[in-house]
């Protein structure tokens, strides 16, 4: 994609609101909703997407730009998380400024009644193509101290489930692993998650490799699923908790307390009401959420995932419930 990621700081009231009543002042038509947009992505000049020529577009028509050198025509949402949208910039953009100044996230149903969307299905396909937004392919990996373990997450599903999965009742018990950066002296760092299909070395060990920087201390329990990892240029720091007597979260402090909140996230938020097959997505959201906990700026939030959205390829609605859609290559989870 053509959007420029940069070192400096974007500035709030210059490159981004810092309120609602600012938003309303700067986005109040679809016309200046798109002149952000081709502000945010091309920030050096247009850059065309065919050709990848920089030079200054033609306007054919009031929404499409026209490369002078090989007189592509395209929209500034063309090949972007927004490609073919019907739906108005301008709420594209509200909802955006919405999802990002809601701390614990928001549901379809949410988003669907402060929007006055005419359906469910609309607002559910809206968070489901951001939340595709929200991972940054080529992050920097988890690196110092990283603890990994895994967990079953208890959610409400339908139909068969997939393999990973242990079902008692209505309940549909999903197998995920968990990285997470531990600080030092005290605190935890950025975060990594993934759906896996069991707890053998050739689902945890692509997940570190993905995840983790190559020379990191990794701390894990007593599994022989993670001894690969030696081999792989890791340095492995195992504790046996099985019969020990001691309390799991005490070695790995960091990996628990991130699946109390994941867990308390997804049933508050959403009711624990997740298909298997669609878990990952909403992963994706804790994790961009849980990775900028700190920031005190929601526009800044609302700012890189408006620029992840331009970087981030076309999302439709059969990709979205399509399950095969959700089988992630391991190259690409960050």
């Amino acid at each position: 994609m053509d959007v420029q990621y940069t070192s400096l700081s974007p500035i709030a009231g210059d490159d981004y609101p810092r309120n609602w009543n600012q938003f309303l002042e700067w986005f109040g038509t679809d016309e200046a909703c798109q002149s952000y947009l081709e502000k945010l992505r091309w920030p050096a000049g247009f850059v065309c997407p065919r050709c990848r020529q920089a030079g200054t577009a033609y306007r054919a028509s009031r929404t499409r730009l026209m490369c002078p050198n090989c007189k592509y025509q395209g929209t500034v949402t063309a090949g972007t998380v927004f490609d073919k949208t019907r739906i108005p910039l301008r709420t594209w953009l509200a909802a955006v400024w919405y999802i990002t100044n809601q701390k614990q996230g928001v549901s379809a149903l949410g988003l669907q009644r402060v929007l006055g969307l005419g359906s469910y299905e609309t607002a559910w396909t809206m968070l489901h193509r951001l939340r595709r937004a929200m991972v940054r392919h080529g992050r920097e990996q988890l690196k110092g101290i990283v603890e990994v373990d895994e967990t079953f997450l208890s959610i409400t599903g339908r139909n068969t489930p997939p393999s990973g999965v242990r079902v008692r009742g209505n309940t549909i018990k999903v197998l995920m692993v968990i990285a997470v950066e531990i600080l030092q002296p005290k605190g935890f760092g950025r975060v990594r998650m993934r759906r896996v299909a069991g707890k053998g070395a050739r689902d945890l060990v692509p997940f570190v490799q993905d995840s983790v920087a190559v020379g990191t201390d990794v701390r894990t329990d007593g599994s022989a699923a993670y001894l690969p990892l030696r081999d792989l240029g890791y340095d492995l720091d195992q504790t046996v908790i099985l019969g020990s007597g001691v309390p799991a979260h005490n070695p790995l402090p960091g990996v628990h307390r991130v699946a109390a909140l994941v867990k308390r996230w997804i049933l508050g938020t959403h009711h624990g009401a997740i298909q298997p097959e669609q878990l990952d997505a909403y992963l994706d959201e804790f994790t961009f959420r849980f990775n900028r906990r700190t920031s005190r700026s929601r526009g800044m939030l609302f700012y890189r995932l408006l620029q992840q959205a331009l970087a981030t390829g076309p999302v439709t609605y059969d990709d979205v419930t399509r399950k095969a859609s959700h089988a992630r290559k391991s190259a690409k989870w960050s």
